[in-house]
């Protein structure tokens, strides 16, 4: 997808946020999250948002993601302004150019570990691509070409993790969202996933992590620190 801004570098930059703000209403009453956000990563980066309950990093996450429209402000995604365009527009950029990494998996009982990788490309699928191959080349790249056939309920929480990352990657994004990864695992199995995303990141990959857990900082290129809706550093 053509229409990367720039930074004075010349480096791409995959998000562009400037001015963000969201607010959420209790009938008439405004409740402002994020206030006057400015924010921009580049194709590349690994970057953790990083902040306590309730400092708006989900909100965050969610207007990243194209989740949700901003109240205020603006998120290029890739050049383009995803206030300017149609829900189906934003759909398809969503599921083109992000992969969703979930800290509770959000994988489907009944489908096995390939079927599961291959759920997005039942809607969004790029021409010319073998997705069937990929898929299993994926599941290959996380350590599960053994595990294909299984279904989430006989993997461990570490391999259901690595089965949602190989998801996130199965349409080629631009972006891997990742929301707390390592939230629901033992410390070993997340250190064993966070070696994944190191690696990724080695390849190119553009990664954002949303976490509260500071050793995570280790991984990362950058840490932005987000505090009752607004930056503290950038």
């Amino acid at each position: 997808m053509a229409g990367y801004n720039t930074d004075a570098s010349g480096d791409m930059n995959v998000i562009d946020i400037s001015n963000l703000k969201k607010s959420y209403f209790l009938g008439d009453m405004e409740v402002p999250i994020l206030h006057g956000i400015d924010l921009c990563i580049k194709k590349g980066e690994f970057v953790a948002i990083m902040g306590p309950s309730g400092s708006g990093k989900s909100t965050l996450m969610n207007m990243i993601g194209c989740l949700d429209r901003p109240t205020g402000g603006k998120v290029l995604l890739m050049g383009k302004d995803t206030n300017c365009i149609s829900d189906n527009e934003l759909a398809e950029l969503r599921g083109f150019e992000i992969g969703f990494v979930f800290q509770n998996f959000n994988l489907i009982p009944r489908l096995s570990a390939y079927e599961n990788v291959m759920l997005p490309t039942y809607s969004n699928s790029k021409k010319g691509v073998d997705t069937a191959q990929r898929g299993r080349d994926l599941l290959k790249l996380v350590g599960l070409d053994d595990r294909m056939g299984h279904k989430p309920t006989e993997l461990s929480g570490g391999q259901r993790q690595r089965v949602a990352i190989a998801r996130s990657l199965v349409n080629d994004p631009s972006l891997i969202l990742a929301d707390e990864p390592t939230g629901n695992l033992d410390s070993k199995t997340g250190e064993e996933v966070m070696e994944i995303f190191s690696d990724l990141h080695k390849k190119g990959r553009t990664i954002v992590m949303i976490t509260h857990d500071p050793e995570m900082a280790q991984y990362v290129d950058r840490v932005v620190y987000i505090k009752d809706g607004y930056i503290e550093n950038n």
